[in-house]
C-alpha cells in the first residue's frame, strides 16, 4: 500500500496574551484552522521567544510559515515612530521574534504569509513604515471594525480592492473584483524595500504586496481571507474563491518545500 507523504509542517508565530495572572503564548483558533484546512499542512506554534530562538534551526524544520493577525500593534521604535499614546496594546515578544524570523525566512526562500499585523511586520522588518492610526490620516477610510456588531458582520465585506493589473493578486482573483473586510488601525505608510504592491483600498492605503525578488512565495495581506474561507468563521456563507486561491497558493509552495527538503534528506541518509 502507497503511503501518503506527510504533511507540509507550516509554522504560526504566537502572540504573548494575559489571561488571568498568567501569561500565555496564543494563536488564534481560525489560523490554526486554515493551515490545518485550507492549506491541508500541519500548523505548529512557535512561541514568541526572541533571541531564544535558533532561526535557522527552526526553518530546517518548516515547510512555511504564516504571520497571523493579532490585536496588539507593532511597537513605533522599529520604524522610527513617535511614542504610542497610552494604553496602546503591544506585544514586544512578538516584535522580536517575527521581524527577524520574516528577513530569515526570505533569505532562505521558506514561503512566507503575513496576514493584517503579519503584513504590518513584513513592511517594518524591512525598512519600511507604519500609520500608527490610519483613521487619524487625511483622507483615509476608517478601516476599523464595528466591535459592538456580531463577528460575522465584523467580517463582512467592507470595501473593495484595487487590484494592480498582472500582479500575482490578479491573477489568484481570476480578474474579477475583490471585496474584502477591514479589521485593523495600524496601516502601511512607507513601503519596505523588495516589497512591490499588489491591491489597495479605495483611499489609496495598500492593503497587498509581495516580496519582489522572493526566491518563494511571500505575499502580505491587509485583510482576513482566513474569516472568508472557513465557513465555521465566516457564516453560512460559501467558501470565498479568492481566499481559497490564495491558500492554496501558499499551500502549493509550502509542499514544493516539503518535498524538496524529502529529496535532500533521502540523499543525506543515502
Amino acid at each position: 500500500m502507497t503511503q501518503s507523504p506527510p504533511l507540509p509542517v507550516i509554522g504560526l508565530v504566537s502572540c504573548v496574551r494575559e489571561v488571568g495572572i498568567h501569561p500565555f503564548h496564543i494563536v488564534g483558533e481560525k489560523y490554526v484552522f486554515v493551515i490545518a484546512r485550507a492549506c491541508q499542512a500541519m500548523p505548529l506554534l512557535i512561541p514568541a521567544l526572541g533571541s531564544e530562538i535558533d532561526i535557522d534551526d527552526l526553518l530546517r524544520r518548516l515547510d512555511g510559515v504564516f504571520f497571523p493577525g493579532s490585536p496588539s500593534m507593532v511597537a513605533p521604535h522599529h520604524y522610527g515612530g513617535t511614542p504610542s499614546r497610552p494604553g496602546t496594546h503591544h506585544d514586544p515578544q512578538r516584535d522580536e521574534t517575527t521581524l527577524p524570523l520574516i528577513r530569515r525566512a526570505i533569505e532562505r526562500g521558506v514561503p512566507l504569509l503575513a496576514i493584517c499585523r503579519g503584513f504590518q511586520e513584513l513592511n517594518v522588518a524591512l525598512g519600511g513604515t507604519l500609520h500608527e492610526f490610519v483613521q487619524d490620516v487625511p483622507g483615509m477610510m476608517d478601516h476599523r471594525e464595528d466591535k459592538s456588531q456580531p463577528r460575522e458582520a465584523q467580517y463582512a465585506p467592507a470595501h473593495g480592492l484595487e487590484l494592480v493589473p498582472d500582479g500575482r493578486l490578479a491573477e489568484l482573483a481570476g480578474g474579477a473584483a475583490a471585496d474584502v473586510n477591514s479589521l485593523h488601525t495600524q496601516g502601511i505608510d512607507r513601503l519596505g524595500k523588495r516589497l512591490v504592491v499588489e491591491a489597495r483600498a479605495p483611499d489609496g492605503l495598500i492593503e497587498a504586496a509581495r516580496v519582489a525578488d522572493a526566491a518563494n512565495f511571500a505575499l502580505g495581506l491587509q485583510w482576513h481571507p482566513e474569516y472568508q474561507w472557513h465557513s465555521a468563521y465566516g457564516g453560512a456563507k460559501a467558501k470565498d474563491p479568492f481566499s481559497v486561491a490564495i491558500f492554496r497558493a501558499f499551500a502549493d509552495a509550502a509542499r514544493a518545500r516539503a518535498a524538496a527538503r524529502r529529496v535532500t534528506f533521502t540523499d543525506e541518509v543515502a
